[in-house]
C-alpha cells in the first residue's frame, strides 16, 4: 500500500484512518482545512509510529485547492498507493428555502472532489499496476435524507462503476457505507441525534478496521457491522415509498442554537465521516 493520502484527516473517521495507517507503518499525506490540527497530528504520528508525514492544507470546496491535492496524487515521488476520500460535511438544512451556496459547497466537497481525486489517483495507480481507492459514502445512500443522501448515493454508484472499470488492472475501488459513527460529524454539523438508541452507533475504530480489511480483500461495498448490513439489505428490497416515508433521520435545530454549535455550521467546514 505504501503511502496513503487521507482527506478530512483532522477529525472523525479521517483521524482514525490516519492513525490506523500510520501504526501499520504506512507513510501518510494528511489533507484538511485546519492547519494547526494537521501539523499537530503529523507530529504525533511521526513520534508514535516512526513514519513520514506530509501535510496539505486545503479547502476541498475550492477548486484550486483540490487541484493541488490531485497533483500530489499524480506525483511519482513517494507515490500514493491508497487514496481515502473521506472529507464531508453536514448542512442541517432543508433544501427548499435553504442556502443554495452551502448546497453547492457540499456538492463540491462530497461529489466533485471525490471524482477529481479518484481520477488523479487511479490514473497514476493503473500505470504502476497497483493501488486502491476508498471512498467514504454512508448507509444514507439508500435513504431519502435530502441532498446528503443524494451525494452519498452518487459516491456509492460511482465507486461501483469505477471498480468494474478497474478490474484486471491491479487497482481496486471500495466504497465504505457506515451507519451512525461516534465522531465529531454530527456535533460539528449541529445535527440532533438525541433520539437515536445506542445500538444505532458504531465505533470509529471498528469502522476503519473493517474498511481497511475490505480494501485489502478487494471488496467493493464495505458495510461495517451485521446490523447495518441487514439494514442495507432491507432498504434495497422494500418499496421506495416506504423509504420515503421514513423521511430524514435528523431534525433541523434552531438556527441560533446551530450557530452557537460551532464549526459544522460554517459554510465550508469539514467534518469526517
Amino acid at each position: 500500500m505504501g503511502t496513503a493520502l487521507v482527506t478530512g484527516a483532522s477529525a472523525g473517521l479521517g483521524l482514525e484512518f490516519a492513525w490506523r495507517l500510520a501504526t501499520a507503518r504506512h507513510d501518510v499525506v494528511l489533507v484538511a482545512r485546519d492547519r494547526e490540527r494537521l501539523h499537530r497530528l503529523a507530529s504525533q504520528l511521526e513520534a508514535a509510529a516512526g513514519i513520514r508525514t506530509e501535510v496539505i492544507v486545503a479547502d476541498l470546496s475550492v477548486r484550486e485547492d483540490v487541484e493541488r491535492v490531485a497533483d500530489r496524487l499524480r506525483s511519482p515521488v513517494n507515490p500514493v498507493g491508497l487514496l481515502v476520500n473521506n472529507a464531508g460535511l453536514g448542512l442541517n438544512q432543508e433544501f427548499v428555502g435553504g442556502d443554495l451556496e452551502r448546497e453547492e459547497m457540499a456538492l463540491e466537497v462530497m461529489v466533485r472532489t471525490v471524482m477529481v481525486l479518484s481520477h488523479a489517483a487511479t490514473g497514476a495507480m493503473v500505470e504502476r499496476g497497483r493501488g486502491a481507492v476508498l471512498n467514504v459514502a454512508s448507509i444514507a445512500a439508500l435513504m431519502a435524507s435530502g441532498t446528503y443522501s443524494a451525494h452519498k448515493a452518487w459516491v456509492r454508484t460511482f465507486t461501483e462503476g469505477l471498480a468494474v472499470e478497474l478490474k484486471g488492472t491491479g487497482v481496486t475501488a471500495t466504497v465504505l457505507c457506515p451507519g451512525f459513527v461516534h465522531t465529531e460529524f454530527h456535533e460539528r454539523g449541529a445535527i440532533d441525534t438525541s433520539a437515536l438508541p445506542e445500538i444505532a452507533w458504531l465505533n470509529a475504530e471498528d469502522v476503519v478496521a473493517a474498511a481497511l480489511a475490505d480494501v485489502r480483500r478487494g471488496v467493493v461495498i464495505s458495510t461495517p457491522s451485521l446490523r447495518y448490513r441487514t439494514a442495507a439489505a432491507v432498504a434495497r428490497v422494500v418499496p421506495r415509498s416506504a423509504i420515503r416515508a421514513l423521511g430524514r433521520y435528523r431534525r433541523p435545530l434552531d438556527v441560533a442554537g446551530a450557530a452557537e454549535g460551532g464549526a459544522g455550521t460554517t459554510p465550508g467546514s469539514e467534518s469526517s465521516r
